[in-house]
């Protein structure tokens, strides 16, 4: 699949459709909560093999039970389709 930037309406429905996520600059991001370190480390773990599948690699940062996760596609400048489909995925792992 050849990623494509979003245009603003497509920004819009992201939003509404990827619960939890907000647009920040040319980015999107998110943060989730877990009750521990190992839980934190583990979610992102599962992040990384989502991530390397989609040859897609995001910004992650932890700290303790905190990881917040930022996506944009750095060649084309801004937010893509790619980044909606892993944020859509990373969404799915949070709430199982």
């Amino acid at each position: 699949m050849k990623p494509y930037l979003l245009q603003n309406d497509e920004l819009k429905e992201l939003v509404a459709r990827i619960p939890g996520w907000e647009i920040i600059s040319n980015q999107i991001a998110r943060e989730f909560n877990f009750g521990n370190f190992i839980e934190a480390f583990s979610f992102m773990t599962k992040i990384a093999l989502i991530c390397e599948k989609h040859n897609h690699h995001p910004n992650l940062e932890n700290v303790y039970s905190k990881v917040t996760i930022k996506l944009t596609t750095h060649d084309l400048g801004g937010i893509t389709n790619l980044d909606q489909i892993i944020a859509s995925e990373i969404n799915e792992i949070y709430e199982k």
